[in-house]
């Protein structure tokens, strides 16, 4: 088939342009400074992580013929116009081929699958990005904003909007999408995600939290049950405390056990406090025994001890030892460690003599000892401290963590912010 009737137009585009197909759909063509018909869908072509569009498929009035031209031939597309740089419209009448992927036809109003085949969303809109003067399909959206926008609200969805980010840009890759059937003639089938245990790995507790957050529950619990220990047991710490409820509930409680193993006392806490009292002693006989003793006196709250939050696995190390050495031991001493963001220097009695920041290793001197570059200065609990100590002392410092030493000097632990701070149910709203 012929198509080379035109000389393609060399654009020089530099910057990214974000299209939205609802947007960009009914926009005029312009044809020799006339409108010659609007913007009615694009052909595209699957390349896994992306779709390219590769034609544009132009929609006249008066009964005229569909006109399918090229990608190439068009520059200057806006939300209001294109420009079509063809010699010759008729050669590109009636060019319907079986193989071509209409991307509004297929694409848009889909039910979204997941994995087993259940029903995750509808896509109500096409995200798009020019560069390099190409034109790429890069998500689709299934957000309540891209559907108030597709309807012509998009005025009422900012508003509505505008302090829930995470709702209005609930898209999903591309690359999550499966490829279209080779023989797609007039696909009527849904679409159908392909996140696979392996991409659900590479993704950070808080978005898989927030992901989790917006299925129901029944797909909530095929993702959660991919994940492994270490991961669901993180996940689970971020995920608002309504649906903690829901997902336990769907747990064995050998299970949720496992999982509150994994966390520091006051995060187990702070997920067993949303449950009823039978199940949360249920869950505490499960767990190993010290573990299980802070959790049960962290749940008191009013006569919570701060030792009770000190954790053991924070990073330490000799005074004499240089930056350089530090930095290349590093990366092990830092392994399961919940603590890294600071270097605890003890003695040889485990007296507490200094700390060092992560960033002030890094940027040291080579041949730097650490015992010249720590800060002797310590901000520091005791083992006798309150819970209120350490609430007052991470509000007026803003560290990451903060060490618990005996008035020996010794050193047994550190607190976290987070096990502190963010625990709700120490921290109830007024």
């Amino acid at each position: 088939m012929e198509l080379q009737t035109g000389t393609p137009i060399i654009k020089t585009q530099i910057n990214e342009k974000i299209f939205f197909l609802t947007e960009i759909t009914g926009t005029k063509v312009m044809f020799q400074e006339k409108k010659i018909g609007k913007i009615d869908d694009f052909v595209i072509i699957d390349k896994d992580k992306f779709a390219e569009v590769t034609h544009v498929c132009v929609a006249r009035p008066f009964g005229d013929p569909m006109l399918i031209i090229p990608w190439e031939y068009f520059s200057n597309l806006t939300e209001k116009e294109i420009t079509c740089n063809v010699d010759n419209l008729k050669a590109f009448e009636n060019l319907h081929d079986d193989k071509f992927i209409f991307l509004k036809d297929f694409i848009l109003d889909k039910k979204v699958l997941d994995v087993n085949g259940r029903e995750v969303e509808v896509v109500y809109d096409v995200k798009l990005v020019m560069r390099d003067n190409k034109l790429y399909v890069v998500d689709v959206d299934l957000s309540r904003y891209g559907f108030l926008r597709r309807i012509g609200l998009k005025g009422i969805a900012n508003f509505i909007y505008k302090l829930a980010d995470k709702i209005q840009n609930q898209t999903v890759p591309w690359s999550y999408v499966e490829p279209m059937p080779e023989q797609i003639g007039s696909f009527k089938g849904d679409l159908k995600l392909k996140v696979i245990k392996e991409q659900i790995a590479e993704m950070p507790p808080v978005d898989l939290a927030d992901i989790l957050e917006e299925m129901p529950q029944d797909q909530r619990m095929v993702v959660f049950n991919q994940l492994d220990t270490e991961q669901a047991s993180d996940t689970l710490e971020e995920i608002d405390p309504h649906v903690q409820r829901n997902v336990i509930a769907s747990l064995q409680k050998e299970k949720t056990a496992v999982l509150i193993n994994e966390m520091t006392p006051a995060q187990g806490a702070d997920v067993l406090s949303i449950l009823p009292l039978v199940q949360v002693e249920e869950i505490l006989k499960l767990l190993e025994q010290e573990h299980a003793n802070k959790i049960k006196s962290i749940l008191k709250a009013q006569q919570v001890n701060i030792s009770d939050f000190a954790i053991p696995t924070y990073i330490k190390f000799n005074q004499d030892k240089t930056a350089q050495q530090t930095r290349r031991s590093f990366q092990r001493m830092a392994k399961g460690k919940d603590a890294i963001n600071y270097l605890y220097i003890l003695d040889s009695n485990d007296a507490l003599v200094g700390v060092v920041n992560l960033k002030e290793l890094l940027i040291a001197e080579d041949e730097s000892l650490l015992k010249d570059i720590m800060n002797t200065k310590v901000v520091s609990l005791n083992n006798e401290s309150s819970l209120k100590d350490a609430t007052e002392m991470f509000a007026r410092y803003y560290y990451r963590a903060l060490p618990v030493v005996e008035q020996s000097g010794k050193m047994l632990g550190v607190i976290l912010y987070k096990d502190v701070m963010n625990m709700k149910h120490l921290h109830p709203k007024e």
